[in-house]
């Protein structure tokens, strides 16, 4: 009850923010998601934060062609720490959850700005994608968790995550590739079923190694859940885990694509 009382509450904010905002209201929720994102992981990880703040807000600002120069710059700084006491491991895990964490939400930030074309709802097609990856690992989520909860019985990697299952894994592919053939055709004219099904599989299929990645950061600090801050469902992290790998897939393809 409490995943769908949570569920209930961040998917308006997430169409309204994707889909119908102004771009300073999009800009600030995804900031926010990232810095709570972000203050978990350094948690978990025991990473310097304020850096992390930083340099996350700086390459979220900074315009696409100039934020490697943020990653680097941020990159030299965090390696600065090693001369006050910081060893090199915390160091990594910085650096790391700054690219992690805050590049994939700068994909997401493209994915709104970066595709101008008319689309349905009469507003462009950039944040119909960005709204198609938000949800469609949110689906395949949701899938996974009923029908892995249900008929699970092959642990899909129990060194890992024991409770995933090769059976919710695969209700994540189908829900999240019907998904996809349902709302891309309707919403970006010229999306074929089968263009649209091929983008949401692969984007299902990185969320669910985003979800397993950040698996392996929290089995590795030896928690649970990144946090606390969701009722149902854990931490923010564990809630945006999946999104924040389908993101930058789903960016990189459709910019090959142009």
């Amino acid at each position: 009850m409490k995943r769908v009382v949570t569920a209930l509450f961040l998917v308006p904010v997430a169409v309204y923010s994707a889909l119908f905002a102004p771009w300073w209201i999009l800009f600030a929720v995804i900031a926010i998601v990232a810095l709570l994102a972000f203050r978990e992981y350094a948690a978990i990880t025991e990473s310097f934060a304020p850096l992390g703040y930083v340099a996350g807000i700086l390459i979220l600002i900074t315009p696409q062609h100039e934020t490697i120069l943020v990653i680097i710059l941020s990159t030299l700084a965090a390696m600065c720490l090693m001369l006050f006491g910081n060893d090199r491991a915390r160091v990594s895990s910085l650096v790391l959850g700054i690219i992690y964490i805050f590049g994939s939400w700068k994909t997401g930030i493209l994915l709104h700005d970066g595709f101008p074309q008319p689309a349905a709802l009469g507003i462009s097609a950039g944040p119909h994608w960005l709204m198609f990856g938000l949800m469609v690992n949110w689906i395949g989520d949701t899938g996974a968790f009923y029908v892995g909860r249900k008929f699970g019985r092959h642990k899909l990697a129990p060194s890992i995550s024991p409770g995933k299952s090769w059976e919710g894994a695969a209700a994540s592919v189908v829900t999240g590739v019907a998904f996809g053939m349902i709302y891309l055709p309707l919403t970006i004219k010229g999306t074929s079923l089968l263009v649209a099904g091929l983008l949401a599989l692969v984007a299902d299929a990185a969320g669910q190694v985003g979800d397993l990645a950040e698996s392996a950061i929290k089995r590795g600090a030896g928690v649970k859940d990144s946090g606390n801050l969701l009722p149902g469902h854990g931490g923010l992290l564990d809630r945006v885990d999946s999104t924040m790998f389908a993101l930058p897939v789903l960016y990189a393809l459709l910019t090959i694509r142009k």
